[in-house]
């Protein structure tokens, strides 16, 4: 089976069957993780660049350890040290990588839209590795294998994404992935890190973290990201914490035991307590796992449709 585009850039409007075929295929993937060697053909001949034009230590490795595994060659490329910083265009920039006859591209970058543009201007497939404010789609999908591997089915499940919902892609993609998948999305966090009518995207909304935590199967914990402190949109970190902090005290008091994921990196005893993060009920290592897995799912199914 072959997925419906040549590019991933993002879950909006990727189909059910789609998500069902990645989240499937990463499963025997999962597999290969665990022999003793971890590595097959599948994508032997094929070149593969890595465009960070943003920070990034847990995706970056996890792609490129992912194109490895998969018998990729790899080309990692740092806009720091690049003729980005002497003025090149994005376009500039892929048309000139192109020309090395790459077969793939994964990027990240701060600029909303930028996979979206690359897709049109070059020839190679291209997976969005996360884009401004927008989406971070392999995320987002290595959270929904994660949830389906404990729970069987996202269909039905109830999960409450908590924190900056506002500057956060993993939030956007995870919302139009599970509510694509049946799951029943909710948000919470301080208004003003909400964003406007963001009802309208099929999610409930709340202000109070006790409000919802009696009526969820998982909370997928945002992390903070502290230059919002300096903007002046959260009083204190010591007040977010009280407000909106995951921890064993207020988790306790659900009826039941509630899954608690992260994106990572987390700030301990910021947004999520210690406790959980290391806790019986934290799938935070599985979802590290996961993430290899889905992006070796994601780039070997674009890397042999062509």
């Amino acid at each position: 089976m072959k997925l419906q585009s040549r590019h991933l850039l993002g879950l909006e409007g990727v189909s059910k069957e789609d998500i069902n075929l990645i989240l499937d295929t990463a499963e025997s993937f999962k597999e290969v993780l665990g022999r003793p060697i971890k590595k097959v053909p599948p994508l032997q001949g094929k070149t593969i660049v890595n465009l960070f034009f943003e920070n990034s230590t847990r995706t970056r490795i996890s792609f490129e350890l992912a194109e490895r595994r998969l018998s990729a060659d790899v080309v990692n490329f740092a806009a720091g040290g690049s003729s980005v910083s002497k003025g090149e265009t994005l376009k500039d920039t892929a048309r000139n990588i192109e020309a090395m006859k790459i077969d793939m591209v994964v990027i990240r970058h701060s600029s909303t839209g930028a996979p979206h543009f690359l897709s049109r201007v070059v020839q190679a497939n291209v997976v969005n590795a996360g884009d401004g404010q927008h989406e971070h789609p392999t995320q987002a999908l290595l959270d929904m294998m994660t949830l389906r591997e404990k729970y069987g089915t996202l269909e039905g499940l109830r999960v409450c994404i908590v924190g900056d919902i506002l500057h956060s892609r993993v939030a956007r993609s995870n919302i139009f992935g599970l509510k694509t998948m049946g799951a029943e999305v909710s948000v919470c966090g301080p208004e003003t890190l909400m964003p406007r009518c963001i009802e309208e995207m099929g999610v409930k909304v709340y202000n109070k973290l006790e409000e919802i935590i009696p009526h969820v199967d998982a909370l997928n914990v945002l992390r903070i990201q502290l230059e919002r402190q300096k903007n002046g949109l959260f009083p204190s970190l010591r007040e977010y914490h009280r407000y909106f902090g995951v921890t064993k005290e207020k988790v306790d008091r659900a009826p039941k035991p509630i899954t608690i994921m992260h994106p990572g990196p987390i700030n301990r005893d910021v947004e999520l307590s210690a406790d959980l993060a290391d806790g019986e009920h934290s799938v935070i290592l599985e979802q590290v796992t996961n993430g290899e897995a889905v992006r070796m799912s994601v780039l070997y199914l674009l890397g042999t449709s062509n």
